[in-house]
């Protein structure tokens, strides 16, 4: 397993570079070429023209980075003094103390303040509006207007569900009924019950711009991940800078802003997770559960974060409180469905997934897994023991290694979620972004150091 010392000794060097904006350089820049490539080359509809959107708002925010080190480069001297008296210190200005404090904040006032952390984060909340929110209001409009091509297929299946389960009492259709339609594959509902949720607002009041699901997953989303960074932010410079790189993470790298603009399911999952980590580390562990369970009710993948998460509580003396949630609310959102239909429910949840549905998972990204799946004789299982295998050496790292805080238990869920990313057989580099976001949230969930 990683070292989580180790790892945050790095991204501090990295993230400190100019004050953060060095890195926020290279994140705008890239991205903005990421989208000019997805506008251009895309075989999707949805992701050309969030592409196409997308660019400007990463354009802007790389001349506005520009802007803000040209700023940085410029500050005088006397301001970096005055950091270090707001800090309390009498320091000379060639101490390794000053020199972290003139990197970390970039001065205290004036054009220390632009590119200060403050500042680095509101250009992120502004980067996100502009690259996942615009696109996806957009998108959304124009989709209502009859606009082919404007939603992927877990939008409409989301959807779908939530309409089937005002009609029918559960979100799933039973093998039947996927068999008698024009296309199977859409029939097919790979979730827990509680993501039908945010496709009722479509479902009661009829098409129309604000009823799109990725509205209501954007919404989820936002909601969460700034109780998240409230729960979190405490006012030191250099912890805060490692926040705004984690909110970075979840909000405008591509992998986020791409899959929130043109489907979006994974990201409230996501975000749900991540204030589920924020509550434990400040030790709420009946809310956390409550986060948690709610994330698991919408999706399996969130079930390994929910064990990891649980080992943490147990070791804080909290398992009772937090599983009470994080186990009681997938359960109370599963009895409903499988009362109505189980065997609907294994056919989409299990079935599906492992590749014995009418039809096989689009997901085929080509990982590891998927290869060994399309190559090896018997890849698909061989791929799914290799799964079991991995997880069971997790699972009895776990055992004689339980996680001391909150931040250790993100990045052993990260390590966890990337090796079975890697190796389903069927999957999505989409994926990848819970395994980054788990991984840099780990920094500023670790407790801080004591002084």
């Amino acid at each position: 397993m990683p070292r989580p010392g180790a790892a945050g000794r790095l991204w501090r060097r990295v993230d400190h570079a100019a004050g953060g904006l060095a890195a926020d350089l290279g994140l705008y820049a890239l991205s903005a070429l990421f989208a000019w490539s997805t506008a251009s080359g895309s075989t999707l509809a949805a992701h050309r023209a969030w592409g196409a959107v997308a660019l400007w708002g990463y354009l802007a925010a790389t001349l506005l980075t520009v802007a803000h080190l040209v700023l940085h480069r410029r500050r005088p001297a006397r301001q970096d003094r005055s950091t270090c008296l707001a800090h309390g210190r009498k320091c000379a200005q060639d101490t390794p103390d000053c020199q972290a404090s003139r990197t970390i904040t970039g001065g205290s006032g004036g054009i220390g303040a632009v590119a200060g952390v403050a500042g680095r984060a509101w250009t992120t909340a502004g980067v996100w509006v502009a690259v996942a929110v615009v696109p996806l209001v957009m998108q959304a409009v124009q989709r209502a207007g009859g606009v082919l091509g404007r939603a992927q297929e877990e939008v409409l299946v989301v959807e779908e569900s939530a309409r089937r389960l005002l009609d029918t009492g559960t979100p799933y259709l039973g093998r039947d009924g996927i068999a008698a339609l024009p296309e199977p594959l859409l029939g097919y509902t790979p979730y827990q019950p509680g993501m039908a949720v945010f496709g009722l607002p479509r479902a009661v009041f009829g098409p129309a711009w604000w009823t799109d699901a990725r509205v209501w997953f954007a919404v989820a989303t936002a909601v969460a991940l700034l109780l998240a960074a409230r729960l979190l932010r405490d006012g030191t410079a250099a912890r805060d800078a490692l926040l705004v790189r984690a909110l970075q993470a979840a909000t405008v790298l591509p992998l986020c802003a791409l899959t929130l603009a043109t489907g979006g399911d994974d990201l409230p999952v996501l975000a749900l997770c991540l204030l589920a980590f924020a509550l434990a580390a400040r030790g709420r562990f009946g809310w956390s559960g409550i986060a948690m369970g709610a994330a698991a009710a919408m999706k399996l993948l969130a079930w390994p974060i929910a064990l990891v998460l649980g080992a943490y509580a147990l070791v804080r003396r909290s398992g009772g409180r937090y599983a009470a949630g994080a186990a009681g609310l997938p359960v109370l959102a599963l009895i409903p469905a499988l009362l109505v239909d189980s065997a609907a429910f294994v056919e989409n949840v299990i079935r599906f997934p492992t590749g014995h549905g009418l039809v096989t998972s689009p997901a085929a990204s080509p990982l590891l897994g998927w290869l060994i799946a399309r190559h090896v004789p018997g890849g698909r299982t061989v791929a799914l023991l290799l799964l079991l295998l991995a997880g069971l050496a997790i699972g009895l790292w776990l055992l004689r290694h339980p996680p001391r805080d909150a931040g250790t238990a993100a990045l052993i869920s990260a390590t966890g979620l990337l090796t079975a990313i890697v190796l389903m057989p069927s999957t999505r580099f989409g994926y990848l972004l819970y395994p980054v976001a788990l991984a840099l949230w780990a920094l500023p969930l670790r407790p801080p150091p004591s002084r």
